[in-house]
């Protein structure tokens, strides 16, 4: 097996296990893995063989991600349905499910009603998670982001209404910041720093800075606004999103067999930007860990990010890295090199 790299993105031609120690942490993953249909080499047989497919990858992503990491998982309705509850338990929240919607045009008169029994299929779904933060209180123990600000807060022996006070607003930072009900939000890094700053000045002295994210370094509104998930918003985007099936023209050929596409399941790059443009920014390292013909990589380098992508099929790995060429050509030519 061999690595391909150059400044924008590193193409393992192997197991991703392999490389899952050498890559830096990522900001997204997106997982376009197993479907447990039997489309291609290396996938389960059928979804109840799913949780052994993805469970050391699961325990890879659980290690390696940050708090503030995203995950696009894509699969069928029954797959995705099968893995959630190990995600859950792997320590990742669910945001929400979106729906490729492939039109009739997927089904193209090839779907006979009678002999299959059931509506012909024309979805796939990809699932939003964003990784559970979790923070340690200076008894050692770990609590979810509300619990933990309302608790250093607590531990000042201040009022809590002080924190209205701390953060310069009639009540919203009791109200929101420290609140123990739903009404929470998470707060703007500025906020947790004028807290943090109002406790060190009028709280309990503490061998230990207030809001300190290790214990011992003071915290700042830019480490704190980095522990939370990216999410650009774009207007008029819903969790339904209707995109014909590729044409012949937008799909790889495969030059080495006799099949007329490369991969029977490339995705659309167009629905990789949308998904990386919303989850990512600029220079943040995006995993890709079962390639294919490197979509979600394509797309991460044409945004200036960094792209880290494994595949085991050597037919797949030429077509992903002329691809991965072709887009770092691109963004050099654009003169974005101050990604490197």
């Amino acid at each position: 097996m061999s690595d391909f790299a150059n400044a924008f993105y590193h193409l393992h031609h192997g197991d991703v296990c392999e490389v899952y120690d050498a890559w830096p942490e990522p900001d997204l993953i997106i997982s376009d893995g197993a479907y447990g249909i039997s489309g291609f080499r290396g996938d389960a047989k059928n979804y109840a063989e799913l949780p052994q497919w993805y469970e050391p990858h699961l325990k890879e992503w659980q290690a390696k991600a940050k708090r503030s990491t995203s995950l696009w998982f894509w699969n069928t309705e029954v797959g995705w349905a099968t893995i959630h509850p190990l995600l859950i338990a792997s320590g990742w929240e669910y945001v929400q499910l979106v729906v490729w919607d492939k039109g009739l045009a997927h089904v193209a008169g090839n779907s006979n009603g009678e002999t299959l029994r059931q509506l012909p299929v024309v979805t796939e779904v990809a699932a939003l998670y964003r990784r559970k933060p979790v923070f340690c209180d200076v008894t050692g123990k770990l609590c979810a982001a509300q619990e933990w600000l309302r608790s250093e807060w607590l531990r000042s022996g201040l009022p809590l209404n002080k924190a209205n006070e701390a953060c310069g607003v009639k009540n919203a930072a009791t109200r929101k910041y420290l609140t123990a009900d739903y009404m929470w939000y998470w707060p703007p890094g500025e906020a947790v720093a004028r807290m943090a700053r109002y406790c060190e000045q009028y709280g309990a002295p503490s061998s230990q800075p207030y809001f300190s994210l290790d214990g011992i370094n003071p915290i700042t509104a830019e480490l704190w606004d980095a522990q939370r998930a990216t999410w650009h918003h774009k207007n008029g985007m819903t969790n339904v999103w209707a995109r014909p099936p590729l044409a012949s023209t937008e799909r790889f050929r495969d030059r080495l067999s006799s099949r007329s596409a490369a991969h029977l399941n490339q995705k659309p790059l167009d629905l990789m930007i949308n998904q990386i443009a919303a989850t990512t920014d600029r220079k943040q390292v995006v995993w890709e860990p079962f390639g294919g013909l490197a979509s979600a990589s394509v797309a991460s380098v044409m945004l200036g990010r960094y792209a880290y992508v494994a595949e085991v099929d050597e037919n797949f790995v030429s077509v992903a890295k002329l691809r991965l060429d072709e887009a770092s050509a691109s963004l050099s030519a654009s003169g974005a090199l101050d990604l490197v």
